[in-house]
């Protein structure tokens, strides 16, 4: 009998991490999650927990994390446990810095302790702010300008220096916009208060929640609204498997950009959207969001170069069928 390796996934009954558990299972890894399950309904947080153990903990709990990798033996870490709300980072930014660098810094000292020396780590294009030059390479400045930005570029710092210190080895996923669901499994998006554009929009079509308030017509954009890097969460989990084969075949740590290199502005994807659904989206106008660029575009040419990676689900009509097929079975739950 084969022993499946074991991958500690903090964050792993959240949207991102529950996806990258299944890539893990599909690729012959054993995911052991650690989450508080506070991003959303615990019972539907749970139902994700299908492909390995689970352990209900918080990431800054050092214990819980010490004795999880004791017990487990991961042979990596994948970190997802973070607080995501760009507008709640800049009205409350106590919480996302004490999640997201205090929670990373446990997790790097319980590493420390017990010699765990790789890591995938889940960071943001956030940490580049306004773009100078899109689509934006990984050598671009970073100069974030929200608190949830900043809290992600802390923790890249924090690696880097671990790296140095302790030998570390890491690959820092820098994402642009997942979306997407993988409905066959029974994952989508199920926060209490989603903030990101997609899930919005579907939910108000579906009447699950209020009707989509498009947050900024005046960008400096071909049609006033902001512009995003879309990527597939099913292929961004593919990218997390890749990056972790990397890591497990000794080289070196590297920090990525995660998309497509392709943009859709808002507009573009309440038309897709429409077309998907097969009727106009409602949606209200209001003012801009705070901390939100008018342009996120990925190069994600080092993506493709360094791990063989390849998009297989990411056009923007995939994205939305698939989202539309999951939000569809919450209507019916």
């Amino acid at each position: 009998m084969t022993i499946q390796p074991t991958i500690l996934v903090t964050g792993g009954a959240g949207y991102i991490g529950s996806h990258v558990c299944a890539a893990l299972h599909e690729a012959g890894f054993t995911p052991v999650v650690l989450d508080n399950l506070s991003a959303g309904p615990a019972a539907a947080l749970r139902q994700r927990v299908q492909w390995g153990p689970f352990i209900e903990a918080d990431v800054r709990d050092s214990q819980a994390l010490i004795t999880a990798i004791e017990a487990y033996q991961p042979v990596a870490v994948m970190h997802f446990a973070a607080l995501i709300a760009v507008g709640e980072s800049v009205v409350n930014p106590g919480p996302t810095y004490d999640v997201n660098v205090g929670g990373s810094l446990q997790l790097l000292q319980a590493m420390q302790a017990t010699g765990v020396k790789k890591l995938v780590f889940s960071s943001t294009a956030a940490t580049y702010g306004t773009p100078e030059v899109v689509p934006i390479p990984e050598s671009a400045p970073t100069l974030p300008i929200n608190p949830y930005g900043h809290s992600k570029l802390m923790v890249e710092q924090m690696l880097a220096d671990f790296g140095t210190a302790f030998g570390l080895k890491r690959v820092v996923l820098r994402y642009f916009n997942a979306a997407g669901a993988r409905p066959e499994l029974g994952l989508g998006y199920v926060r209490h208060a989603p903030s990101h554009l997609i899930p919005l929009l579907l939910r108000g079509a579906l009447g699950l929640g209020p009707t989509l308030q498009v947050m900024g017509t005046d960008y400096p954009t071909p049609d006033g609204t902001a512009i995003r890097d879309y990527l597939h969460v099913a292929d961004l989990a593919d990218a997390h498997v890749l990056a972790l084969r990397h890591l497990l075949a000794g080289h070196d740590s590297c920090t990525l950009n995660a998309g497509t290199s392709q943009g859709a502005s808002v507009q573009q994807v309440l038309a897709a959207a429409a077309h998907v659904i097969g009727q106009p989206v409602p949606h209200t106008t209001g003012p801009r969001r705070a901390g939100d660029p008018a342009l996120l575009v990925a190069d994600a040419t080092q993506l493709q170069q360094q791990l063989g990676w390849r998009p297989a689900r990411s056009s923007l009509n995939q994205i939305l069928t698939d989202d539309w097929a999951w939000h569809q079975t919450l209507a019916k739950a």
